[in-house]
C-alpha cells in the first residue's frame, strides 16, 4: 500500500469544494433560508393562535360561569317571587272563603228568622182558629168571625205584652 499524497489532487478537491460551496450558497441558501423562515413563522403563528384560542376559551369559560351564576340567582329570585305570589293568592282565597262563610251564616240567620216568624205567625193563626172553635162550643152560638178574630187578637196582644 502506497500512501502518496498527491498535492495537486488535494488542491483541486479543495477548490471544487469551495466552488461547490459558493454555488450551493448562492442558489440554495436563500430558498432554504426562506423555507426555514416560513416554517419558523408558521410555527410561531400556530403557537400564537394556540395561546389566543386558549385565552378565548378561558374567557368563554369565565363568562359561562358568570352567566350560570347569574341564571341561578335569577332563578332563585323568580322562585321566591312566585312563592310570595302563591302565598298572597292563598291568603286571598282563605279570606274570600271566610267572607263567604260569614255571608252564608248571615243569610242562614235571616232565613231562620223568617222561618221562625212564619212559624210563629202560623201558630198564632192556629191558636186563633182553635180559640174560635172553642169559644163557639163554649157559647153555643156563632159570633161573627171577623169580630171574634179581633177579640182573640186583642187578647193575644194583651197576653203577649
Amino acid at each position: 500500500m502506497n500512501l502518496t499524497i498527491d498535492l495537486n489532487r488535494i488542491i483541486f478537491t479543495i477548490i471544487n469544494f469551495i466552488v461547490l460551496l459558493f454555488v450551493l450558497k448562492h442558489f440554495f441558501s436563500k430558498p432554504v433560508n426562506k423555507i426555514m423562515d416560513d416554517r419558523k413563522n408558521g410555527i410561531n403563528t400556530s403557537i400564537k393562535n394556540a395561546k389566543d384560542n386558549e385565552q378565548k376559551a378561558e374567557n368563554s369559560r369565565i363568562e359561562k360561569d358568570k352567566l350560570l351564576h347569574d341564571s341561578k340567582t335569577k332563578g332563585r329570585e323568580i322562585v321566591e317571587e312566585y312563592k310570595v305570589k302563591a302565598q298572597n293568592i292563598s291568603q286571598e282565597i282563605i279570606d274570600d272563603a271566610k267572607k263567604e262563610s260569614v255571608t252564608l251564616m248571615d243569610r242562614s240567620r235571616v232565613e231562620i228568622e223568617r222561618e221562625k216568624e212564619k212559624a210563629a205567625s202560623e201558630i198564632q193563626k192556629q191558636v186563633i182558629d182553635l180559640s174560635l172553635i172553642l169559644s163557639e162550643r163554649a157559647l153555643e152560638k156563632h159570633i161573627d168571625e171577623k169580630e171574634h178574630r179581633k177579640l182573640i187578637e186583642d187578647f193575644i196582644v194583651k197576653v203577649g205584652s
